[in-house]
């Protein structure tokens, strides 16, 4: 059976270069769908779908998304494709939110694969502050919401050291061959 795998993680955790590392050289049988969000695309960041927030409220009308929420005034989905995707067999690998995890549990049930990217504190600040992306209140925010979020029964993979230990980590605990 083909599963959704929803990535999860704090803001630095790495999900980002997880996923991009993965698009060039994905498991047998792995796609990784983009996300539509109602920012930039050069806002820096995920490889995502920029979407004007009328473009992307007429695409939801259509129903043109499995799952679609708001988060810090910003819209972001994920098309229908990935159910098509998963109809034909392939393990499809999203960046999730931990707070809408509910909302893919209920449509993809015993095909939801959620897994829990982990860094320790001392990292995920160093690399907040790296990106250059947030104030110093920003990055303390983020670093309590970090600590304050766990989430129960949900694979960890640590992200703490080299891109290439995380993806060979994922390898095995999917059970996946590059």
């Amino acid at each position: 059976m083909a599963r959704l795998i929803w990535l999860m993680g704090a803001s630095g955790a790495g999900k980002d270069s997880l996923l991009n590392a993965l698009r060039e050289q994905p498991p047998e049988g792995m796609l990784v769908a983009h996300r539509y969000i109602t920012r930039p695309a050069d806002a820096g960041g995920e490889n995502h779908i920029a979407l004007t927030e009328s473009e992307f409220q007429r695409r939801r009308a259509y129903g043109l998304f499995a799952l679609d929420w708001q988060a810090h005034q910003t819209a972001y989905a994920v098309g229908i494709e990935v159910d098509i995707w998963l109809a034909r067999g392939w393990n499809v690998m999203v960046n999730g939110s931990r707070q809408h995890l509910p909302q893919a549990q209920q449509r993809y049930a015993s095909r939801l694969f959620p897994l829990c990217l982990q860094v320790s504190p001392a990292i995920l600040e160093a690399r907040l502050r790296q990106r250059g992306r947030e104030s110093e209140q920003q990055i303390a925010r983020r670093l309590r919401r970090a600590q304050e979020t766990t989430l129960p029964d949900c694979p960890q993979l640590n992200n703490d050291g080299a891109l290439n230990d995380t993806l060979n980590a994922l390898r095995h605990l999917l059970g996946a061959t590059p």
